[in-house]
């Protein structure tokens, strides 16, 4: 059996009442949380600690990290590993072994379609979901219109750097992997080749890095901005299907309008059969209660094609958000996303395969 261990970092571990009795904590309930190592994954765990202890104080919690397969290579492109839960199958293969009791997941990182005997138990309230530039540190450009012809821009998502390709084609891109803070040291060398970063808001505000922030995308950015991935800036909290002690526990952290427009989002990514890999992006917005308008584009890998569609409907149950879905995705489908789509497929099979390509 796997060992989990406990998260150690003394910044991140959990306050501990000293006056809790021994043989009080013994018989209490302990429910098993189950992250990624990253900073920002054990930071993200923390979140979710707080919120339960402060909604059910009588049950005790403990944070377990473990590394998953993308966290163990950061040296192979995201796009090249084509399996879709390089983030979570170590912690699902912990959750179905009753070691862990949730699990705390980006839900971008999520695949849409979960193994079976998993579900997808909460969805707390979004951060900001939109994706930001992060210039090296003095550099006199602000934003990505400011940089000159051949600026390289550090981005290991196919999704931005076609966006990107689209807006801004005398711009260059290069992969970069790691944890916020690697990326981020990468940038800033003396000697680093990059002119910038595209990271997600989110993880920099809550890593308190928001600071470094110089620009952010979405589809008013004058010059061309960028629709961010399905579930981008919510955190997700999956469980055993059926866990019903599990699933009471949780209804005081869902997040009502949050849900809704992540499930709508991965119903769309589902339809279309697309993953993290795939430069899908949406963009949802609450116009008012129960109405929701959703953006959503295509790009082909090197941003030359694309198709964008948006509809507004009324959005009140997960059914609602599923049919949603369904429906843009089948907008998307109409207006040419699905050769887009193959001919990405088509790439990756020829890449995978070794084919002289």
């Amino acid at each position: 059996m796997a060992n989990h261990d406990k998260v150690d970092s003394a910044s991140s571990r959990p306050e501990v009442d000293p006056t809790t009795n021994i043989q009080e904590k013994a018989a209490t309930t302990t429910v098993h949380i189950g992250t990624r190592r990253s900073a920002l994954a054990v930071i993200q765990a923390n979140m979710v600690y707080r919120a339960l202890q402060e909604a059910h104080p009588d049950i005790h919690y403990e944070i377990h990290s473990m590394s998953t397969m993308g966290d163990k290579n950061q040296v192979t492109p995201l796009h090249e590993f084509g399996a879709k839960s390089l983030w979570t199958h170590e912690l699902e293969a912990g959750l179905l072994e009753n070691r862990l009791d949730i699990i705390v997941h980006c839900v971008k990182d999520m695949p849409t379609q979960l193994p079976p005997k998993c579900a997808l138990g909460c969805i707390m309230e979004r951060e900001d979901p939109r994706d930001v530039v992060v210039m090296k540190v003095a550099s006199i450009y602000k934003t990505l219109a400011d940089l000159p012809a051949g600026s390289i821009v550090g981005t290991s998502s196919v999704r931005r750097s076609a966006q990107v390709k689209k807006n801004y084609p005398h711009l260059k891109f290069k992969d970069v992997r790691g944890n916020v803070g690697t990326r981020l040291g990468k940038l800033d060398a003396q000697d680093g080749e990059y002119a910038c970063l595209i990271l997600a808001a989110a993880g920099l505000l809550r890593m308190d890095l928001g600071g470094r922030i110089t620009e952010y995308l979405d589809s008013k950015t004058p010059g061309g901005g960028l629709l961010y991935a399905v579930g981008q800036g919510a955190l997700g909290i999956e469980i055993r299907e059926g866990d019903e002690k599990i699933i009471n526990l949780l209804k005081d952290l869902n997040n009502v309008d949050s849900s809704l427009a992540c499930l709508s989002e991965r119903s769309l990514m589902r339809t279309l059969e697309g993953g993290c890999s795939v430069p899908i992006g949406v963009e949802a917005t609450w116009i008012e209660k129960g109405k929701l308008l959703m953006k959503a584009i295509v790009v082909s890998l090197d941003g030359t094609e694309s198709v964008e569609t948006e509809r507004l409907d009324e959005v009140l149950t997960p059914r609602d958000a599923d049919e949603f879905g369904r429906k843009l995705a089948q907008d998307l489908v109409e207006k040419g996303a699905a050769k887009i789509l193959e001919a990405i497929n088509l790439n990756r099979l020829v890449i995978a395969d070794g084919g002289g390509a």
